[in-house]
């Protein structure tokens, strides 16, 4: 199935905010299309049609509050159709002197940082999962990191879920920074049809 990022646009920054000095999240190493290849971007198969990669993007971010001890990464889908959106990703307890994730952790934790957790998503099972929008539908995706003036996050596990990671998140914050991505699922060609 054919993808496309429509774009790649940073939310909820005032003028300040892109000041030097501002605590900032961004893909690193971004490609052309804003960051992801076409078979990372959509999900494996969990039954919603799509079948990629599967594969976490690579992050990076710089000047975090003063006082950080860790961080948490969150991507979440303001569009699902649940009425709750769908949480993607959640990485907790990333300790304060990282600045970077590097790309296709996988969901047993290989390449994640030391110390760093990866939770339950809306998924069921902790790890990155891709988008899967419904065919012909724009989602968008919020990549969302928070600085936090504690190194973990209290009572947290590998099966905690994105609620009670979020609860602890906001509990703890000294600030966010965030960038949001619009992504749309083409509808399969026809089998006559040239793609």
């Amino acid at each position: 199935m054919q993808t496309r990022i429509l774009s790649a646009v940073l939310l909820a920054f005032s003028t300040a905010a892109f000041a030097e000095g501002a605590f900032t999240l961004q893909f690193d190493n971004p490609s052309k299309d804003g960051g992801f290849t076409q078979n990372q971007l959509l999900s494996a198969p969990y039954g919603f049609g799509c079948s990629g990669g599967n594969a976490s993007p690579a992050l990076s971010w710089k000047n975090p509050p003063a006082g950080t001890k860790s961080f948490v990464l969150t991507v979440y889908d303001k569009d699902a159709p649940t009425g709750l959106g769908w949480m993607h990703w959640v990485v907790a307890d990333i300790p304060a002197d990282v600045r970077r994730l590097p790309a296709g952790i996988t969901a047993q934790g290989g390449r994640l940082p030391k110390g760093a957790l990866q939770t339950r998503t809306d998924f069921g099972t902790p790890g990155y999962g891709g988008a899967c929008p419904p065919e012909g539908r724009k989602h968008r995706y919020e990549f969302t990191l928070t600085a936090l003036k504690v190194a973990k996050l209290p009572n947290i596990t590998a099966e905690s879920t994105p609620a009670l990671v979020g609860f602890f998140t906001k509990a703890n914050s000294l600030g966010e920074a965030k960038f949001t991505v619009e992504h749309r699922r083409r509808p399969a060609p026809c089998a006559d049809m040239p793609p």
